[in-house]
């Protein structure tokens, strides 16, 4: 489903009940910009459009296709990897991994306070089972999922 930036900016203006003089205003932008975007020659970064819709009281969001709210990952400042960088965002972070969950301790390296899983397939697997025994209740029907070896 495409976005509808035009149609969504009109609708602003209509809930609102301003023209797009007022909405501009009101908005910090120019008249000549919400002209444009209304003419569908631009298109508002997503800052703008944020104050846009703020006008009118509306906020933007993000939805998955069954439409639940899916909510920015939290920024922790303390699991950072040595060079202060942070971890792979679809990675899943390891606090105070124990043997054998770091890639490292093959090779006898010193272990991390934190590290992530690498393998797509075991991380993947240990996703599901922990949906599994969290909704036990939900998913009775389903067969336990089981680790994968190695």
């Amino acid at each position: 489903m495409e976005f509808d930036v035009v149609g969504t900016v009109r609708r602003v203006r209509r809930i609102a009940d301003l023209s797009q003089r007022e909405l501009a205003a009101k908005a910090s932008v120019s008249h000549s910009t919400v002209a444009r975007i209304e003419a569908g020659t631009v298109l508002p970064s997503l800052a703008m459009l944020d104050r846009l819709l703020a006008v009118a009281g509306l906020e933007l969001a993000i939805v998955d296709h069954e439409y639940r709210l899916v909510l920015p990952m939290l920024d922790r400042d303390d699991i950072r990897d040595g060079a202060e960088r942070r971890y792979p965002s679809h990675l899943d972070t390891v606090l105070d991994p124990r043997p054998g969950e770091w890639w490292g301790d093959r090779y006898g390296l010193a272990r991390p306070p934190e590290t992530f899983r690498r393998s797509r397939a075991k991380r993947d697997a240990q996703r599901r089972l922990s949906v599994w025994d969290v909704r036990v209740a939900q998913m009775r029907h389903v067969p336990y999922p089981g680790l994968p070896r190695g």
